[in-house]
C-alpha cells in the first residue's frame, strides 16, 4: 500500500503513514477548517490499510500540541480502527508525546487509553525549550 504524507500547515497536522514500516505519526497542530475533509484519505487509507494487518506490530507516534473538538472526533475514529485492528490479533503501540505543562493533552491521551485498553500507550513528556 501507498504510504501517505500530508505535510503540517499552521491550522493542520504533518501526517506520516508509512504503511511499509508500520509507522503512523501524527505532528503538530490540528483545528483545519473541516476536519473530516482534511482526514478523510487519512482515515479511508488508515482503514484499507488496518484490514490488510495480520500479527503485525504497528507503532502510532501522537504529538498534537492542540486540537479542537471536530479533530478530537476524528481521532476517536482513528484509534477505534487502531483497537479494531489491535483485536484481531495485531499490536498497536502508541506513543502519546505531551508537554510536560499541558495536562489537557496528557488527560486526553489517559482518556483514550481507558477508552482502548487493547492499545498499548505509553506516555512522552516533551519540553519546549
Amino acid at each position: 500500500m501507498e504510504n501517505l504524507f500530508i505535510a503540517a500547515t499552521p491550522a493542520s497536522p504533518e501526517v506520516n503513514f508509512d504503511f511499509q514500516t508500520h509507522t503512523l505519526s501524527l505532528k503538530g497542530e490540528s483545528y483545519p477548517e473541516n476536519a473530516a475533509v482534511f482526514y478523510g484519505e487519512a482515515l479511508t487509507r488508515l482503514r484499507k490499510y488496518l484490514n490488510l494487518c495480520e500479527d503485525v506490530d504497528i507503532t502510532v507516534n501522537v504529538a498534537l500540541t492542540y486540537f479542537n473538538s471536530s479533530s478530537t472526533k476524528i481521532l476517536f475514529s482513528i484509534f477505534d480502527a487502531l483497537d479494531d485492528a489491535a483485536q484481531r490479533g495485531n499490536r498497536v503501540a502508541v506513543n502519546w508525546f505531551h508537554d510536560e505543562d499541558d495536562d489537557t493533552i496528557l488527560e486526553f491521551g489517559q482518556e483514550l487509553h481507558a477508552d482502548f485498553p487493547t492499545l498499548g500507550f505509553t506516555d512522552h513528556i516533551t519540553t519546549n525549550g
